[in-house]
C-alpha cells in the first residue's frame, strides 16, 4: 500500500503546484481578481462621475426569460444619476462665461440633481443654493445642508405660480447676479441664455443675505429646460450602455422627470440600431404616459375638470410631469407603460429580499417599467434600465412603514404576483 500512497501524495502535490501557478499567472483571469496596480487613478470628484457598471437583476431575468439590466448610477460619487447632468451643467456654463468661479449655482429641485450640484460644485469653486418643496423627504435638505448648499424649503405650487421652487430659484440666480453687479462683480446670469428675467421680476432684497459676499454671480442651472441635461446622457450614458451590451440589446426603459435621461439614451441608442424600442414608465398623476401613448398632455382627472391639488399624486419622487421640457422632447420613444405606487413599493422590497438590491422609488419604478417590456416583447431579449439611486434618500417616506399603512400601501407580497408573475 506504501507506493499506493506515495503516488497519492505526489498527485496532490502536483495538483498544488498546477493550481498555485494558475492562480499566479497573470494572463488567467478571475472575475474576483483584479490588479490595482494597473487601475487608473480617477483625477479628482469629477472623474470618478460615469462609467458605472451595467449589472443583470438575476430575479427578475430568471422571472421573465429576459436579460434585465441595469445601469447602477447609485455608485456615482454624489449617489445618483444625476451627477453627470450637474457636470454638464456646470462646465457648460463655465465655458460660456455664464457661470464664473466663485459664483453661485441656483436649481429648484425635490433632490438628486440638487444633491449632485452641492457635491460637484465645489469642485469647479462654485456654491451652491437650493430651492426645495416642503413635502421632499427631509434626509434630502439634510444631504444638501450637510454637503454646504444653502437651502430654501417653499410650499408646492403649480409651476405657474411665480412661488413654484423652480421660479424662486430663477430668481435667486438674478438676484445673485444683481448682487455681483452692483459691487461690479463679473455676474452675467442674467442675461444668460438659461435664465429668463422679464421685466416683472422683483429682487427681494431680504434674500440677499444668503450670498456670501465675494459671490460672483448666479446661474440657474434650469435642469428641465436645458439641453445640457440631454447632452450629458447622449454623450455618456448613451454610449456606455452601447458599449457595456456590444450594441447586443432589443430594448431601453425608464422613467422621466426632467426629462434628460431617457431623451439622450433613446436617442443615441436608436441612432445606433434604430430596432432598438425605447420605452416611458410613468408614475401616477404624471401626463406623459397620455402624451406617448394618445398625443394628448392631461390626466382623466384633469380632463374631467377635477385637477388634482398636486399633480404629482405619487409616492415617487424626482419623476413624472404634467408638461413637456425641451429635454423630454428630445426623446424617440416607441410606447409607454403606466407603473403603480404599490407596484413600485412592492419592486423595492423584492430587490432587496432577492438582489440585495436597495434602491429608491424612481430605480423600483424603472425596474417595474423592465419587467412590462418583458412581458411585452417575450422571452429571449436584452432590456436595460436605469438604477437611479439608492434607498438611503428615501427613508422617512417610501422605507417608512408608518406613512406607507397612512397611505394604503404596505407591502404584503412573497413574489411578484403583484406583476401579475406567479
Amino acid at each position: 500500500m506504501a507506493p499506493v500512497k506515495a503516488t497519492g501524495a505526489a498527485a496532490a502535490i502536483f495538483s498544488m503546484a498546477i493550481i498555485s501557478y494558475i492562480l499566479c499567472n497573470s494572463r488567467f483571469k478571475f472575475p474576483w481578481r483584479t490588479s490595482i496596480s494597473k487601475s487608473r487613478a480617477r483625477k479628482g470628484l469629477v472623474d470618478a462621475i460615469g462609467n458605472t457598471p451595467l449589472i443583470r437583476i438575476n430575479s427578475l431575468s430568471e422571472a421573465t426569460g429576459c436579460e434585465i439590466l441595469a445601469k447602477a448610477e447609485f455608485l456615482n460619487p454624489g449617489g445618483s444619476v444625476k451627477d453627470r447632468v450637474a457636470v454638464k451643467i456646470i462646465e457648460e456654463a463655465l465655458y460660456s462665461g455664464s457661470l464664473a468661479r466663485g459664483g453661485v449655482v441656483t436649481e429648484g429641485s425635490a433632490g438628486s440633481t440638487a444633491i449632485s450640484l452641492a457635491t460637484v460644485a465645489p469642485a469647479y469653486g462654485c456654491k451652491c443654493h437650493v430651492v426645495i418643496p416642503d413635502d421632499a423627504a427631509i434626509e434630502k435638505s439634510q444631504i444638501l445642508e450637510a454637503l454646504g448648499a444653502t437651502v430654501e424649503r417653499v410650499r408646492p405650487v403649480s409651476i405657474t405660480h411665480r412661488d413654484h421652487f423652480v421660479n424662486i430659484a430663477r430668481r435667486r440666480a438674478y438676484e445673485a447676479a444683481e448682487l455681483a453687479k452692483g459691487r461690479g462683480e463679473a455676474g452675467r446670469a442674467e442675461t444668460n441664455g438659461f435664465v429668463h428675467v422679464n421685466e416683472d421680476v422683483q429682487v427681494k432684497g431680504d434674500h440677499l443675505h444668503i450670498y456670501a459676499d465675494d459671490c460672483k454671480g448666479g446661474y440657474f442651472a434650469d435642469q428641465f429646460e436645458n439641453l445640457a441635461n440631454f447632452r450629458a446622457h447622449y454623450e455618456g450614458t448613451g454610449p456606455e450602455i452601447w458599449e457595456q451590451t456590444g450594441g447586443d440589446l432589443h430594448a431601453f426603459v425608464a422613467a422621466a422627470g426632467t426629462g434628460g435621461t431617457i431623451a439622450g439614451v433613446s436617442r443615441f441608442l436608436q441612432e445606433k440600431n434604430p430596432n432598438i424600442k425605447c420605452f416611458l414608465i410613468d408614475p401616477p398623476g404624471s401626463g406623459l404616459f397620455n402624451k406617448v401613448t394618445r398625443g394628448v398632455m392631461y390626466t382623466r382627472e384633469e380632463a374631467e375638470g377635477r385637477r388634482l391639488k398636486n399633480p404629482f399624486d405619487t409616492i415617487t419622487e424626482g419623476i413624472g410631469i404634467n408638461r413637456l421640457t425641451k429635454n423630454f422632447m428630445m426623446a424617440k420613444l416607441d410606447g409607454a407603460f403606466r407603473g403603480t405606487d404599490m407596484e413600485a413599493v412592492e419592486m423595492s422590497r423584492f430587490l432587496l429580499r432577492n438582489d440585495g438590491l436597495f434602491v429608491g422609488s424612481s430605480s423600483a419604478m424603472n425596474c417595474v417599467g423592465a419587467v412590462r417590456v418583458a412581458e411585452s416583447l417575450g422571452p429571449g431579449h436584452t432590456i436595460v434600465t436605469i438604477l437611479c439611486d439608492n434607498g438611503m434618500r428615501h427613508l422617512s417616506k417610501f422605507y417608512n412603514s408608518q406613512f406607507l399603512s397612512d397611505h394604503g400601501l404596505t407591502p404584503s407580497a412573497t413574489g411578484l404576483e403583484f406583476m401579475n408573475i406567479a
